[in-house]
C-alpha cells in the first residue's frame, strides 16, 4: 500500500503591500487584484470593504462601527512528492486564513481557515478534463469518478499533521451560488448567517465539494443582496463562533462584490425564489479593477500545467493512492 502523502504549509500576509509569489495560482481573487497599475489601490479598497462589512455585522458593543479589523493570510499547501524515483513538491491548494483584531479589547482573535478556495487539480478537472470528456457529446455528462482524486487529496490535507498543527478547526469555504440553479427562501434565519435558502439539486460545484467531504448550505446574511454558498464539514451553526463566521462573510462577500457585482452588488436583494444571473444590468460597480476574462483564461492554462506536471507523470501512483485512501 502506498503511504499517505505529506504536506507543507506556508503563510503569506495579504495586505496593501502584497505581491503574488511565483507559486501562487493566479486565478485566485486576491492574486488578480494585486497586479497592474491599480494594484495598491485595489488592495487598500477591498481591505477597507472587509473591515466595514465586519463592523456592520458585529454591531453589538460597537456603536461607531470601528471596533474590529480583519487580517488575512494566504495559506499555501504544497504536496511533498517522493515516489517514482522523484523528490519534488507540487502546489496543491490555497485558502485564506482570517485573524480578527479587537481594538477595544486590545486582543487578536483566531478566525477561520478556508474562505476562498483555489486548487490546481480543480483547474485541471473543470478546465481540461471535463471539456475533453464532453468534446464530441451532444449532452453534457460527468465522469463517474469525477472529483475523486481531488476530493481525497483535500481530505488528506485536512486530516494531516501539518494542517492540525496550524489550525484548530475544519475549514469553511464560502463561494458564489450557481447561476444555473434556483434558490428558494426558507423560514430559517440565523442571527449572523442570515436567511437560509435551499435548492432542489446539487450544482456541479456542490457535487465536487461533496467529494471533498463537505456539505453545503446557502445563507443570505443581513443587508446582503444574494445568498452565499457555505461548504463545511461538521455543524456550520454550532462549531463556529459568531465572530469566526462574520470574518468569513465579510471577507468573501467583499471579494464577490468585486468578482460578481451583478449578483452581490446588485441594487435589489434576492427574491424569495431566486436564480442568480451575470446578465443582470441593475448593479453598482466597485472602484476596484478586476479582469474576469483573464481569470477564466488562466484557469485553462493552469489546468494544462497541472496535467503536464502532476497528472501525467504520477497518474498511476495517484490513482492507486486515491483508491486505497477511499477504502
Amino acid at each position: 500500500m502506498i503511504k499517505d502523502f505529506t504536506f507543507s504549509i506556508n503563510r503569506l500576509r495579504f495586505d496593501e503591500n502584497y505581491h503574488p509569489s511565483d507559486k501562487t495560482r493566479l486565478t485566485t481573487n486576491f492574486a488578480n487584484l494585486a497586479r497592474g497599475e491599480s494594484r495598491q489601490e485595489n488592495l487598500r479598497n477591498v481591505l477597507l470593504m472587509i473591515d466595514n462589512r465586519f463592523n456592520d455585522l458585529a454591531h453589538w458593543d460597537n456603536p461607531n462601527r470601528d471596533r474590529y479589523s480583519v487580517e488575512l493570510e494566504i495559506i499555501s499547501v504544497d504536496m511533498d512528492i517522493d515516489f517514482s524515483g522523484k523528490s519534488d513538491s507540487f502546489p496543491l491548494i490555497e485558502v485564506l486564513n482570517t485573524t480578527i483584531v479587537d481594538k477595544k479589547a486590545n486582543k487578536r482573535i483566531e478566525g477561520l481557515a478556508g474562505n476562498s478556495f483555489s486548487s490546481y487539480v480543480r483547474d485541471y478537472d473543470f478546465s481540461v478534463l471535463l471539456p475533453k470528456y464532453n468534446k464530441d457529446k451532444t449532452e453534457f455528462n460527468v465522469l463517474d469518478n469525477y472529483g475523486n482524486l481531488h476530493g481525497n487529496l483535500f481530505k488528506s490535507v485536512v486530516n494531516s499533521t501539518a494542517y492540525k498543527n496550524n489550525f484548530r478547526k475544519s475549514p469553511v469555504i464560502c463561494l458564489s451560488v450557481s447561476t444555473n440553479r434556483i434558490y428558494r427562501r426558507t423560514e430559517n434565519q440565523h442571527p449572523v448567517l442570515g436567511i437560509e435558502y435551499q435548492q432542489r439539486e446539487f450544482s456541479l460545484t456542490d457535487y465536487y465539494f461533496k467529494k471533498m467531504g463537505m456539505q453545503v448550505r446557502y445563507f443570505m446574511p443581513p443587508n446582503s443582496m444574494a445568498p452565499l454558498a457555505f461548504y463545511f464539514s461538521g455543524d456550520l451553526l454550532s462549531d463556529y463562533s459568531a465572530l469566526e463566521l462574520i470574518s468569513t462573510i465579510s471577507t468573501m462577500e467583499s471579494f464577490q462584490k468585486v468578482y460578481r457585482p451583478e449578483i452581490y452588488n446588485a441594487n435589489s436583494a434576492a427574491a424569495d425564489c431566486y436564480q442568480p444571473s451575470l446578465k443582470n444590468q441593475d448593479y453598482s460597480n466597485t472602484r476596484i479593477v478586476y479582469d474576469r476574462e483573464e481569470r477564466s483564461q488562466l484557469a485553462t492554462a493552469q489546468g494544462k500545467y497541472t496535467e503536464e506536471n502532476f497528472i501525467k507523470p504520477y497518474h498511476d501512483v495517484l490513482e492507486q493512492w486515491s483508491a486505497s485512501y477511499a477504502v
